[in-house]
């Protein structure tokens, strides 16, 4: 599953991926990645990553995280995505957040797994949307909040992540009628906005 899901987040890469040069070593990294080939994989996404494409590095962090090729390094891997997740990428900016959110590579710190987590989030990532709901369950990082949880989880359920539904349902069991009516009228600002009026 974990291969499944880093191979389609690899894919992404190649929409709206401008030039030619680009695109080629892009792709014949892909390529090589996907038939078990880590290490022309590397050699392929490494110089793009050194000049500063995100979505090489955030391959690359995610290949330090799975020992895909290389040694199993979070430290490295944590390097990587910053770098992609400084830049913008949502899923770097979310795997950054989880990174924090567990103390895997760095020191844990819930604040900054929820800064992360947010601007993933804010840009539609629905696996971000999922965790800061749960941040937002459980208290970490942020004050505890199940209007605010069950709003993130409704959001991510909407956005197709199944466990996003569980999640919501059971935090619903914690509310008032008027509270849930509160959760899902923000909700519906929050996408109305563009995730911009989330809080």
């Amino acid at each position: 599953m974990k291969r499944l899901l880093a191979t389609l987040v690899i894919l992404t890469g190649l929409i709206g991926s401008g030039g030619d040069v680009w695109a080629d070593d892009f792709k014949e990294g892909v390529k090589a990645y996907n038939s078990g080939d880590f290490k022309t994989a590397l050699r392929k996404w490494k110089p793009l990553a050194e000049q500063g494409d995100a979505y090489a590095q955030f391959n690359i962090g995610l290949m330090y995280k799975m020992g895909d090729g290389v040694t199993q390094d979070n430290a490295e891997a944590l390097k990587w995505y910053r770098k992609a997740a400084e830049q913008g990428h949502a899923a770097a900016q979310n795997n950054l957040g989880g990174m924090y959110e567990r103390g895997v590579g760095v020191t844990k710190d819930y604040a900054e797994a929820v800064k992360w987590y947010r601007k993933a989030a804010e840009q539609g990532y629905v696996f971000a949307q999922f965790n800061i709901g749960l941040m937002y369950k459980r208290g970490d990082g942020v004050l505890q909040d199940t209007i605010a949880a069950h709003m993130w989880f409704n959001i991510a359920a909407a956005n197709g992540n199944n466990a996003a539904v569980k999640n919501r349902d059971t935090v619903a069991e914690e509310l008032t009628k008027a509270d849930i009516f509160e959760a899902q009228k923000r909700a519906k600002r929050c996408v109305a906005s563009g995730y911009k009026d989330c809080y």
